[in-house]
């Protein structure tokens, strides 16, 4: 009887997913490190398990740069084509904006192998951005610019016969930088929900991240093209080094807006981390436990990859800070995996206790890289969460709904927000809108454009108006009547009523506030969403990372090779 109370009293303990309340936080969101459920890595990982075939059936390229590149891409049951154009670089019209007119490759990821009308089709069409219409089996177009200095490094090397120096490559990590994704219907692609579960590409985000792939293989496929072309002692990128190159990527503040415009799917990304975290710090791991080696051995990975990061941050926390942090984890676990406590203080859930241990003692991000790293002990977990990730977008009215019904839903999911004081000086600081000239997102001072068309949500603002128009109603009325009287809150009842009883759909923020930090909610998409690493802010708006760092190559995909690709190492040859 005392075995079964006491693993009863363990059920009992075991940790459930984080409070919605700490996590959504921007802070918290802000903290948190790509995973195995991040875009890239399960993507990656879904293609090893798959044994995709990425080959090249076209290379016809100058040596100034120009020409036109085809590959081929082989799932289970379907295959795609890359079409890629290259073009010479220009300084004209070269930006990393979407406002640029000029770029040193252009390319579009089609089903099905692509004929001879796909390419002109796509020749014709893609210089023209936003006049242009793809053809109907196209799901994404894209574009990159080379990093110049270490580009032409690089070529420069192999034509000598050398490898580029490792330095000179790990001060960008990438070759070319994505400078635009589009797909989803943007320009006749095809619409992503239409493609159906069933689909090799049918996940979230998963045709921009197979194309974002394949920029890195272009890079590396043309730089080494580039150097048999100029000399007959030109050598390819050794795989060590092609592994280490990534792509590319900056992003900016509409991720803001996708955050906004797409919470289910958000809630769905952070619903899966969070329950594997939950599994993952359940374990009940005995001293000797196989696991702890696992994890020391992730754990330690990281360190060095931190301690090898050359990018310089401005405000987010050094790789060094993160890195001494985790010398200190790792200390825990090894004590953990010989007697089975820390300090003395044993648990039947020690993973739990190590948390438990440092989330009060170390950066966020150390804490936050040490849950990532805790999802890789329970992987089948994982990966069953990856492969159910997603949600629709359509948030739908139920008008027959009371307001009884409306009110409980604020009082209990929404108390945030209405604790925000929306009187205060600063609460109204900023304003979101679109420049006029570059459809860019911004966000500015209220005052110096009282006349914007605000586009963000201000969800605390709205949730609080809604709360004082319903005060004017009977608890019974329902809210048909109360939506003819106030149309302006027709779409937040609608995202209130469909997102209830879902924890992780909205940051906790007040997005027009003087304080708040976009950086934050940027971060979010880009670290633990996208899976990018080495992200580096600038003004606190603007991050720039590397997509695919440390990715298998094709061949070993092809061979399914590649576990824990992430965290690479630099290459020493």
């Amino acid at each position: 009887m005392a075995m079964v109370a006491n693993e009863a009293s363990v059920l009992d303990a075991k940790p459930g997913p984080r409070p919605a309340a700490k996590v959504m936080l921007p802070s918290t969101l802000a903290a948190m490190q790509p995973s195995r459920l991040s875009g890239a890595r399960a993507f990656m990982n879904k293609m090893i398990r798959e044994r995709w075939d990425i080959g090249i059936d076209r290379f016809d390229i100058d040596e100034t740069g120009a020409g036109t590149a085809l590959y081929h891409i082989r799932a289970p049951g379907q295959e795609f084509s890359f079409i890629a154009f290259s073009r010479p670089p220009s300084s004209k019209m070269r930006t990393g904006r979407i406002i640029g007119r000029a770029w040193d490759m252009m390319g579009t990821l089609n089903e099905g192998p692509a004929n001879d009308a796909d390419i002109e089709a796509a020749r014709a069409e893609l210089p023209k951005l936003y006049r242009g219409r793809s053809t109907k089996n196209t799901l994404v177009w894209c574009r990159s610019n080379r990093s110049m200095r270490v580009f032409d490094h690089t070529v420069e090397a192999l034509m000598r016969g050398d490898q580029p120096d490792v330095s000179e490559i790990a001060g960008a990590c990438y070759l070319m930088r994505n400078t635009g994704l589009d797909g989803n219907g943007t320009f006749g692609t095809r619409s992503f929900p239409s493609l159906g579960p069933d689909h090799a590409l049918g996940g979230p985000l998963e045709a921009q991240l197979l194309n974002a792939y394949l920029m890195r293989e272009f890079s590396c496929d043309l730089v080494e093209h580039l150097a048999r072309l100029k000399s007959d002692k030109a050598v390819s990128l050794k795989p060590e080094l092609r592994r280490f190159i990534g792509v590319g990527n900056g992003s900016a503040l509409g991720l803001i807006f996708f955050i906004h415009r797409h919470p289910r799917l958000i809630n769905s990304w952070i619903k899966a981390r969070e329950t594997a975290i939950a599994e993952a710090r359940g374990l009940e791991l005995k001293k000797g436990d196989p696991r702890f080696d696992r994890l020391v051995m992730l754990l330690e990975k990281a360190i060095v990859f931190r301690r090898q990061d050359r990018m310089t941050y401005e405000t987010l926390a050094s790789s060094t800070e993160i890195a001494a942090d985790l010398d200190k984890i790792v200390a825990a676990v090894r004590d953990l995996q010989q007697s089975g406590a820390i300090a003395g203080d044993a648990s039947p859930l020690p993973l739990d206790q190590l948390i438990r241990h440092f989330e009060n003692e170390l950066h966020p991000e150390s804490v936050e890289t040490l849950l990532s790293l805790m999802i890789e002990l329970v992987p089948e977990t994982a990966d069953r969460l990856a492969a159910k990730q997603g949600g629709v977008d359509e948030l739908p009215l139920q008008a027959s709904r009371t307001v009884a019904d409306l009110r409980a839903i604020i009082a209990s999911e929404y108390q945030w927000a209405l604790n925000i004081d929306m009187s205060a000086p600063d609460a109204s600081t900023y304003v979101w809108y679109k420049s006029e000239t570059a459809e860019e997102p911004r966000r500015g001072p209220r005052s110096e454009v009282p006349h914007a068309l605000d586009l963000g949500l201000d969800l605390p603002g709205g949730v609080q108006k809604l709360k004082a128009d319903l005060e004017a109603f009977e608890g019974d009325a329902f809210l048909s009547r109360f939506l003819m009287a106030h149309p302006e809150h027709r779409y937040l009842v609608g995202r209130l009523q469909s997102l209830s009883g879902e924890p992780y759909h909205s940051p906790i923020a007040n997005i027009n506030a003087g304080d708040f930090i976009p950086i934050d909610l940027v971060r979010l998409m880009n670290v633990t969403v996208h899976g990018i690493d080495k992200t580096r802010d600038f003004l606190n708006r603007n991050l720039r990372g590397v997509l695919f760092h440390g990715a298998p190559t094709t061949d070993e995909i092809r061979a399914g090779k590649g576990e824990f690709w992430y965290y690479p190492e630099e290459p020493v040859l």
